[in-house]
Formats: C-alpha cells, sequence, structure tokens
C-alpha cells in the first residue's frame, strides 16, 4: 500500500502485479480470498504477513488439537499488523501537526501591507520545503514518520499564509468555508465509497490517473505562461475558466480520496505491517491539502469576481 496525491505517483498500484489489490479484495469491507495482486501475499513473494485465505488457524500450531478437545479455536496472531485506528492516529497526528502549524503562522505571520511581503516570503518557502520532503518520502520505500510529520509542519505554515491572505485580503470566512467544503467532500466519498457507489478497480484508477496527469501538466504551463509572461498567464486560474479548473480540481481531489480509502482497505485486508499506516496517513494528507487548496482558489476567484 502506498498512498499519493495527484501530484505524486501512486506506487502501491504498481508494486508486483500491476496494480495492488485491484479486483483482488472485495470493495468496503468484504473480506480478502485471492492473492494475486496483493502486494502482501506469500509464497513466490515470501510475504510473512500474509495467511492462507480461509483458515483462520494458520498460525495457531494447536489449532488441530483445539478442536479434539473442544477447545475455542484462537484466533490469528495479528500483532505488528496495520488496523484501522493506527490509520486513524496516525492520520490525525500529521493533520494535527498541520493545523497547529497552520494556526502559529496565520497568528505571528500578519498579512498587512507592512508585512505582507516577509509572510509571502515565508509562506512560499515553507511550501518549497514541504515538496521537498513530500518527494523524499514519495521515493522511499519505508515510511519515516518524522520525515512525514515534518512535511505536515512546513505544509501547515504554507497553508496558514495563504488562508491568511485570502480570509483578510479577498473573501472574510473563506478558510472556514474551505475546511467546511474539505470535510464535506471527505464524508461524501467515504459514504459513496462504503456504499458501494464508487467501483474503485483498474478502469477508474487509469481514468483518474490520466485526468490528473493532464490537470496538473496543464496547470504547470499556465504557471510557467504566468512567471515569464505576467498575469494569470493562460488564465485557468481566474475567471469563469479559473471556476472551471477549480471544480475539476476538486472532484480528481475526491476520485484521489477514493483510491487512498481502497488502498487502505487493501493493507487492513490483506495484513499489511503496522508502519504503513504512515503512508495512509501521508496520502490523505496530501489528498485533503489539494482538496482544501482547490476550495480555497474557487472561494478567492468567486470572491474577486464580485
Amino acid at each position: 500500500m502506498r498512498s499519493r496525491n495527484p501530484v505524486f505517483s501512486r506506487r502501491g498500484f504498481s508494486r508486483d502485479n500491476g496494480y495492488a489489490g485491484f479486483n483482488a479484495a472485495p470493495q468496503a469491507g468484504g473480506p480478502a480470498v485471492a492473492t494475486q495482486g496483493n502486494p502482501y501475499a506469500q509464497g513466490a513473494q515470501g510475504n510473512p504477513y500474509a495467511q492462507p485465505a480461509g483458515n483462520p488457524y494458520a498460525q495457531n500450531p494447536y489449532a488441530q488439537q483445539d478442536l479434539q478437545y473442544g477447545a475455542p479455536p484462537q484466533a490469528p496472531a495479528t500483532a505488528g499488523r496495520m488496523t484501522m485506528d493506527d490509520v486513524i492516529i496516525r492520520t490525525a497526528s500529521t493533520l494535527g501537526v498541520l493545523v497547529v502549524t497552520a494556526a502559529l503562522a496565520w497568528a505571528l505571520l500578519p498579512v498587512d501591507d507592512a508585512n505582507i511581503g516577509r509572510s509571502y516570503g515565508i509562506g512560499i518557502g515553507a511550501a518549497l520545503v514541504g515538496m521537498v520532503l513530500a518527494l523524499v518520502q514519495s521515493f522511499k520505500r519505508k515510511p519515516t514518520p518524522a520525515l512525514i510529520l515534518s512535511y505536515a509542519a512546513f505544509e501547515g505554515v504554507f497553508l496558514g499564509v495563504v488562508s491568511s491572505v485570502v480570509d483578510n485580503r479577498i473573501a472574510d470566512g473563506a478558510a472556514m468555508q474551505a475546511v467546511i467544503g474539505t470535510m464535506a467532500v471527505f464524508a461524501a466519498v467515504l459514504v459513496a465509497y462504503k456504499a458501494g457507489w464508487i467501483r474503485v478497480n483498474r478502469r477508474f484508477y487509469g481514468f483518474v490517473m490520466a485526468a490528473a496527469l493532464g490537470f496538473v501538466l496543464l496547470m504547470m504551463v499556465n504557471l510557467l505562461f504566468a512567471v515569464f509572461g505576467g498575469g494569470d498567464g493562460l488564465g485557468f486560474r481566474s475567471g469563469a475558466l479559473g471556476v472551471v479548473f477549480g471544480v475539476i480540481g476538486v472532484i480528481l481531489g475526491a476520485c484521489f480520496l477514493a483510491l487512498d480509502f481502497k488502498q487502505v482497505e487493501d493493507g487492513l485486508a490483506y495484513g499489511a505491517p503496522r508502519e504503513e499506516s504512515w503512508f495512509a496517513a501521508f496520502g490523505l494528507t496530501l489528498t485533503l491539502v489539494w482538496i482544501y487548496l482547490e476550495f480555497l482558489r474557487l472561494i478567492a476567484i468567486l470572491n474577486s469576481n464580485d
């Protein structure tokens, strides 16, 4: 399991058999009964975490003796495996660090006319450091909690500065509106995923990745035109066109949330090691930051057009 936002490749879907877990485990909590495509499958891949499918006594050497003498069967050992509690705790820790540093940046880095230049500089510097840390973690095979939490801290500084600018200089209450919008998207995608309305499979993955790649490349071209030509470049981030691309960005973020949920579900079903919960927290944080920024940009555009 490897969770990533649209900026990074999702290596969890290309490990072993190409798409880890797709079409190998039932969606929304069903038991995993197949090992093809399982990144933790035992056998040729030598996975020490997986159990033979359908055998609840695989790791109990006294299972047959227990059955013979009428003793209740022992549950298979799960020590060292990722649980939903692990994912929730790690994600809460990462988001907590991000929120705290964002609040500190908002309070300590004023965006009035006298200080906005310095605040912008610190915010952009924090964003660059956060991006480097995220890239480093993305290419590491194992999660590093300190690296993930450091990314969250620097990303929080950037978000705090940007949110303060939009909230204080463009649209009062924009930050809270963006937070509510992000929470609403998260809840809606989670409900839709658990209800089976969103089916995450190879076709869904391919469509989302192609759309995200096109979106990111287009935004990069727009940024280059803005840097060298001035203004808003090709106009993809302002006016009516900016609203359209903002909505597309939110939809893409929602799709990546579904991919994150699928990866967490596969990790739980296939007995991923506990450290993988940090990857889940990292990926969910990246995706939620993406959605929040798209909402913040949308609110800024809509209020600028008033």
